[in-house]
């Protein structure tokens, strides 16, 4: 349980501790012992969880240059090939690019005016709209 201390030794120890401290503040010194035993666990499980964090992190930037590559290489450009007799080929044009036909006319029809209700002072029951 404790290594090499066997229950003579623990004994003695618990001696030695009641006599010098007393039996009044034993159990406060537990309560600070068993405090600090907490606040030092808790310190090193969130240094462990830093140092795998960054571990993480670093494996994750060097796999991700090599999943980014490939996207960068592919070319945007027409193939040189020649196509097919009577097959035209396909444009490829640039990602975000805008539609090679004509463009269309724009809407130029200005929505109507919603019915507000106003408030007539010479009829206050109903209200009118503009």
């Amino acid at each position: 349980m404790f290594g090499s201390l066997g229950v003579p030794e623990l004994a003695l120890i618990f001696i030695i501790i009641l006599i010098v401290f007393g039996p009044r503040r034993i159990p406060e010194i537990g309560r600070t012992l068993g405090k600090a035993l907490g606040e030092f666990r808790k310190a090193t499980d969130d240094l462990k969880n830093t140092i795998e964090r960054e571990v993480r992190l670093e494996e994750l930037k060097k796999i991700t240059p090599s999943i980014v590559t490939p996207f960068e290489s592919i070319s945007r450009t027409e193939p040189s090939a020649p196509a097919a007799e009577g097959a035209t080929a396909p444009s490829l044009e640039p990602l975000g690019a805008e539609p090679a036909g004509p463009p269309e006319p724009a809407d130029t029809t200005e929505p109507a005016e919603p019915a507000v209700p106003v408030h007539d002072p010479a009829n206050p029951t109903e209200p009118t709209s503009k």
